[in-house]
């Protein structure tokens, strides 16, 4: 049986304790009635309760005022200051406790976190290196060979120059793409946002993927689903480059990812003051596990890909950021066998004040 522990509880148990021992001696002592004996009992308990519980509460209060002193330092970004509502109340060691166990709680999520960020760095320092070291050294063995055969012919020699000069052009496209996260992530990066046409901007990125597409037999289909007509403007408030840039990343993925001879759709549908633009691929799917990790720089489902099939994994991560960059977020939906839908929403531009009439008084002509 577990006693509650507090200075009420300490006072009252010694005070009753004296008191017994007064009224017993105050009760065979054969001076004193029964009658003043009782009385003499109850002002005992009474003045004894007092003075002890006044006595605990002084003494403990001032180590938990102690206390409570340390924790602010520890606390201060979290409180401006300490309350003293506390003073002389029940069980103040327990409140203590309470408080010190919900803050080593506190501080251990903050731990793990700083254990999983930790686990992160590690893979983005691993993958950042592969990814910078695959073409560097393409293009080393390559610019060496020239260098140390001297009887190259002209032919072979152009050969591996121009070899050298992709690996280098890969390599400043993964640099240039670091760059832009950064800069995305910092916030450096600002929108410039004008009203412009969505189906003009995807029939563009149609013909500039319209080989890619034709090598896997892959059909490119614009569905202005809910539109007044095919064909007809879809204005959206956004910036139109970036937009570009991440419409090229999801298309050329849902064509790298989907089925031979089969169909990526991109659909546009007005929902209120927003525009929904989804990309859907009919491909293998993803698993559930990576749904939450495949905007992740340089994460790739199939760790076995190479780069020129898998790409650097930097596109969908560019892409998130310039989405939420425009005040939006990408959602992905996936079922194995069933394909992949990403999709996100662009506001509207606000419509222009109607122009006010003209005035037809006399004088008007």
């Amino acid at each position: 049986m577990k006693l509650p522990v507090s200075s009420r509880t300490i006072a009252i148990l010694l005070s009753l304790l004296i008191a017994s021992v007064l009224t017993a001696l105050a009760w065979l002592g054969p001076t004193l009635p029964l009658q003043q004996g009782v009385l003499a009992a109850g002002i005992t308990v009474a003045a004894c309760f007092l003075l002890l519980y006044l006595l605990f509460e002084a003494l403990i209060f001032r180590e938990i005022n102690n206390i409570y002193a340390s924790l602010e330092h520890v606390k201060r970004k979290e409180f401006r200051r300490m309350s003293n509502k506390f003073l002389f109340r029940p069980e103040p060691l327990k409140r203590i406790r309470d408080e010190i166990v919900a803050m080593a709680q506190r501080k251990q999520q903050e731990i793990d976190e700083l254990k999983r960020l930790q686990v992160l760095r590690r893979e983005f320092l691993a993958d950042v290196s592969h990814e910078l070291k695959t073409p560097i050294f393409a293009a080393q063995g390559f610019l060496h060979t020239v260098l140390d055969d001297e009887d190259l012919d002209s032919f072979t020699r152009q050969k591996f120059l121009r070899k050298a000069a992709t690996s280098l052009d890969a390599l400043d496209t993964l640099v240039q793409d670091l760059v832009t996260i950064s800069q995305l992530e910092k916030g450096v990066v600002r929108m410039r946002r004008q009203t412009f046409d969505l189906v003009e901007l995807v029939h563009e990125i149609f013909e500039q993927l319209e080989r890619k597409a034709a090598l896997r037999q892959v059909s490119l289909e614009l569905e202005p689903a809910g539109l007044s007509g095919n064909g007809a403007p879809v204005l959206v408030l956004a910036d139109r480059n970036r937009i570009r840039q991440v419409l090229i990343n999801l298309i050329d993925n849902a064509i790298k990812y989907g089925r031979d001879s089969g169909h990526v759709v991109v659909r546009l549908q007005e929902t209120g003051k927003a525009v929904r633009l989804s990309v859907r691929d009919d491909g293998e799917g993803i698993p559930k596990q990576h749904l939450n990790r495949i905007f992740e720089r340089f994460y790739r489902i199939d760790k076995s890909r190479s780069r020129e099939s898998g790409g650097s994994g930097l596109g969908l991560s560019i892409s998130k950021h310039i989405v939420e960059a425009h005040k939006s977020s990408i959602q992905v939906q996936s079922e194995i066998g069933q394909g992949t839908t990403l999709e996100f929403k662009l506001p509207k531009p606000r419509k222009p004040l109607p122009a006010a009439p003209k005035s037809t008084g006399p004088h008007a002509e």
